[in-house]
């Protein structure tokens, strides 16, 4: 292995789910091709959907192979006291959310806590999601950051999504948000402060330097760590926007977990690895992430699975 890959701290994390209302506002039409039987797993409901033994079995399997971060896609997933009104049948309870911390910390796997405020992605705000840059819905969201990060006791990272906000991504919503210009900044930069003012570290998508490249570079800060994702496996050979925004921000000098998946191809981890790690410096190159972007429930226990096993293979090869 890349003797870069092989330093201390460096980080091999997975997406793990908890809640899963960040996709969709409405059931059905947004998924015209995918089987019935799993559309439930995809688009929003009123019960959390995971399985705890799912959970407990991918958790044990990620330790086993090496990984040593989880990043857990909360959204719905837990009764907070602060916002009751958010959970839906079935979210953990606080004391059962630090009863599985604690058993993933004892594998050797830190917990990073992900909540989603892209305007596509927060449909676990519930009405709140409607409520977008108004003086209630700064309030719930830094009560909601505030308690998860205690509930997590106050982790190193925080991930607050961020991507995918526009029209497009909303085409077959029932209600679309979509900030732009400064409101997009005045609210993202709410949110970094509100984290950062808890002594945590900001982390994100990256994806908003697709399409406004110049402007991210200038104004986003530096502390914030980046994840640009890319599912494919277009990299020397005609690369996309996507893959090139790797070199973008090492250029910019900003701190990278690249994230890959599954989704597509099984070959797109190992070939972000290999790019990644050739060309994004000692200095920013922080780890990689898997995001196998399936609910954690049996029908999709495969997939997870083999998104586990991809990465073991990359890092012990």
């Amino acid at each position: 292995m890349n003797e870069k890959l092989q330093k201390k701290g460096f980080i091999w994390a997975n997406l793990l789910h908890l809640g899963r209302n960040m996709c969709c506002d409405v059931p059905l039409k947004s998924f015209p091709n995918t089987p019935p039987e799993l559309v439930s797993y995809i688009s929003q409901a009123d019960h959390l959907r995971c399985d705890e033994k799912v959970w407990d079995d991918v958790t044990r399997q990620m330790a086993a192979v090496g990984m040593n971060m989880a990043v857990i896609n909360i959204g719905e997933g837990i009764q907070l006291e602060s916002h009751p009104e958010l959970a839906v049948r079935g979210s953990w309870t606080r004391e059962k959310m630090r009863g599985k911390l604690a058993e993933l910390r004892a594998m050797g796997i830190e917990p990073i806590p992900k909540l989603n405020f892209s305007a596509t992605h927060d449909i676990w705000l519930k009405e709140y999601s409607r409520m977008v840059s108004t003086p209630e819905y700064y309030r719930v969201c830094a009560d909601v950051i505030r308690e998860v990060a205690e509930i997590f006791d106050h982790p190193r990272f925080f991930h607050l999504g961020y991507d995918e906000e526009t029209a497009e991504h909303q085409r077959n919503y029932d209600f679309c948000v979509v900030r732009q210009g400064e409101l997009w900044w005045h609210d993202f930069l709410f949110f970094v402060k509100t984290v950062e003012d808890l002594g945590i570290r900001p982390w994100i998508w990256a994806d908003y330097v697709w399409r406004h490249e110049e402007e991210f570079i200038e104004r986003m800060p530096r502390s914030v760590l980046m994840s640009n994702w890319y599912y494919g496996t277009k990299f020397r050979e005609n690369p996309t926007v996507h893959s090139k925004a790797y070199l973008v921000l090492e250029k910019a000098g900003f701190d990278q977990i690249p994230c890959s998946s599954n989704w597509s191809t099984p070959e797109s981890f190992p070939l972000t690895v290999d790019f990644c790690s050739e060309y994004i410096s000692d200095e920013h190159l922080k780890g990689f992430f898997m995001a196998p972007w399936k609910a954690t429930v049996e029908p999709f226990r495969d997939r997870i699975e083999e998104a586990i096993r991809i990465v073991g293979e990359v890092k012990n090869a």
